[in-house]
C-alpha cells in the first residue's frame, strides 16, 4: 500500500526530505504523498522513513492503494528505470 498523511499532520517538514522516491510534497494545508511514487521505502530501507521521523504518527497505510510487497518492489524498479533513462539519453545511448 502507499502511505497517506492524515490531517493530524503538523507540517513539521521532517518527512519530505526523508522520502527516497520524492513522493512527499506540501499540499494546500498539509503534506501529501503521491501514491504513484510511494513504495513504503521498499527497495531503499526496511521501514518507511517518513513514518520513522514523524513526531505525531500521522502516516498510516492508505487503504485506497492496496499493494503487495512484490507490487511495491515492481513500482520501485519502474521508478529507478525511469530515472535512469534521461541519464542514458544525455550520454548518447
Amino acid at each position: 500500500m502507499a502511505l497517506i498523511i492524515t490531517d493530524e499532520c503538523i507540517n513539521c517538514d521532517v518527512c519530505e526530505p526523508e522520502c527516497p522516491n520524492g513522493a512527499i510534497s506540501i499540499g494546500e494545508e498539509i503534506y501529501e504523498i503521491d501514491p504513484l511514487r510511494c513504495t513504503e521505502c521498499v527497495g531503499h530501507f526496511d521501514e518507511p522513513q517518513c513514518r520513522q521521523v514523524c513526531p505525531v504518527d500521522c502516516i498510516p497505510r492508505d487503504p485506497a492503494w492496496p499493494e503487495t510487497p512484490q507490487q511495491l518492489m515492481d513500482k520501485y524498479r519502474r521508478l529507478r528505470a525511469a530515472e535512469a533513462e534521461p541519464a542514458e539519453e544525455r550520454r548518447g545511448h
